[in-house]
């Protein structure tokens, strides 16, 4: 069995940075809580999702617990000293290239988590975006935009302990309403080794205001390392006018692939395919009901009446779902 996965994780797996240097806009699936594990993952890379990001997670946590661990990382790469990585084949390059982010606020921590991780993934991001309110008064997303040393200084170690060269650590932030400091940040992090940088354009305020895609583009033009856009990108068409409007080397983008996994691959909005290749996955995943059936809710939002949401919606188990996707959609 150890030897079929390894045997599996040989094929062609490409590196983060690679991607960047392709000359195509790169396409990334945003780390969400409770919906970027491994089955979604799958799923998206299935539709050109070049590449996927974890859910966040708490480093401090995921270093001291093993229930820590098992609960929160999950890949198919191989086996792990305290967690077992499920085994899938589903897909031809498996659960690759991976980002696993964390939330941190100790260089130490965040170097011992990725020090755990390094052999089943491709690089960790730094999350330094959440506007959560748990998040900023633990010291950890948002608030360390204003913390450009500490920053630094969570790299440099991860840099100066990991030996793999071709193991990425990228940053996750939002913006100032002062773009100087925005723009001093980047610079910074540029200077102590961060691969690339991804931008949410949008303050730690502002919520469902306009994305400001010119301060994207500003910070992308004041640095020299790979930019990622992401906010408010919820078709391909979208993805590709912000990299028009940013320059930026990647799209990253969490609702829009919620509601269609397949956007990457073109699609205007799910195909059955995609709901049919959702099912088969979940199911060979063992995903718990909740979130299977959260991910169709999304999926089929824009293809189902209000009436037919309602009874979906209220449907409470696997083989309930089930029996409506054969009855309503041959699937």
């Amino acid at each position: 069995m150890i030897g079929d996965i390894v045997e599996t994780e040989q094929c062609q797996v490409k590196d983060p940075m690679d991607l960047f240097h392709s000359g195509q806009v790169v396409k990334i699936c945003a780390p969400m809580v409770r919906y970027s594990k491994l089955a979604f993952r799958t799923l998206v890379r299935k539709y050109s999702c070049d590449l996927c990001y974890t859910p966040m997670i708490v480093a401090a946590d995921f270093v001291r617990s093993a229930k820590a661990r098992d609960s929160e990382f999950t890949t198919n790469k191989a086996l792990h000293i305290t967690l077992w990585i499920k085994s899938s084949h589903v897909g031809t390059e498996g659960d690759r290239p991976l980002i696993v982010q964390f939330a941190a606020k100790e260089a130490q921590v965040l170097c011992d988590a990725a020090r755990i991780v390094c052999p089943f993934a491709d690089g960790i991001d730094l999350n330094c975006g959440c506007p959560q309110r748990w998040a900023m008064s633990e010291g950890y997303g948002a608030c360390l935009i204003n913390k450009p040393e500490l920053i630094q200084d969570m790299v440099r170690h991860v840099r100066n302990q990991i030996d793999n060269p071709g193991f990425s650590v990228s940053i996750k932030i939002r913006i100032h309403e002062d773009l100087k400091r925005t723009v001093d940040l980047c610079q910074k992090a540029e200077a102590t080794g961060v691969s690339w940088i991804t931008v949410h354009g949008r303050s730690v305020q502002e919520r469902h205001q306009p994305v400001h895609y010119d301060a994207i583009k500003i910070i992308k033009q004041s640095t020299s390392i790979p930019v990622v856009a992401n906010g408010d990108i919820k078709t391909l068409k979208d993805a590709e006018n912000v990299h028009h409007l940013t320059g930026a080397d990647g799209t990253m983008v969490a609702r829009g692939l919620l509601a269609n996994p397949a956007m990457f691959a073109g699609y205007e909005e799910t195909p059955l395919e995609c709901i049919q290749d959702w099912v088969d996955i979940a199911l060979e995943h063992g995903t718990p009901f909740t979130c299977f059936h959260h991910h169709l809710m999304y999926m089929m939002e824009r293809i189902t009446s209000k009436q037919e949401k309602k009874v979906f919606n209220a449907l409470s188990s696997t083989s309930a779902v089930l029996d409506y996707l054969n009855d309503h959609y041959g699937v």
